[in-house]
């Protein structure tokens, strides 16, 4: 950019070091300046946005590892502590939800509800599935075309135009 700039100075009319941009007059100098700014921030931020993408891939590469020790911890947490423990919160690990026995009503209906979804969606379980057994047969239907219509489009080569439309009546 500022060779760009340097060669034009050699251009400009009796060697004058100042232009005119927007109305507004400016040397050369401060110009230059000003997109060596630009230019310099730019490969900053170039820099930056790489060593962040080489960090959070660095990060992802480990993250299996930090996980399994993750789970572990928590789980040694839960052992040592109890499972129901104060001391959970603490670490900031939720206590584990108590299943709640269901009624009997409350059982009559969820088998209801799953009985009516299988049959509304026609699924079937592995037991049916497994006894279903036999060829596939498919018949292929042709339906003929009409002998005045070769286009297929319902319309016989006489009655219509070059381009889809009904031909006209010829004038008298």
């Amino acid at each position: 950019m500022a060779q760009v700039i340097a060669g034009a100075r050699k251009n400009f009319p009796n060697g004058s070091q100042v232009i005119t941009l927007d109305g507004t007059s400016t040397t050369i100098d401060a110009v230059v300046n000003e997109f060596q700014t630009f230019v310099t921030n730019r490969g900053a931020i170039v820099a930056a946005l790489t060593a962040v993408k080489n960090k959070v891939a660095a990060e992802d590469a480990g993250m299996t590892t930090v996980e399994a020790l993750f789970t572990a911890f928590v789980a040694f947490v839960r052992q040592t502590f109890g499972a129901s423990s104060a001391v959970l919160a603490d670490f900031a690990i939720p206590t584990r939800k108590v299943p709640v026995a269901q009624t009997a009503e409350q059982k009559a209906v969820a088998a209801a509800k799953r009985k009516a979804t299988r049959e509304a969606r026609g699924t079937t379980g592995p037991k049916a599935k497994r006894a279903i057994k036999g060829n596939v047969t498919a018949a292929l239907v042709v339906t003929p075309v009409a002998a005045g219509d070769a286009t297929g489009t319902g319309t016989t080569p006489a009655s219509a135009a070059p381009g889809g439309t009904p031909a006209t009546a010829a004038k008298a």
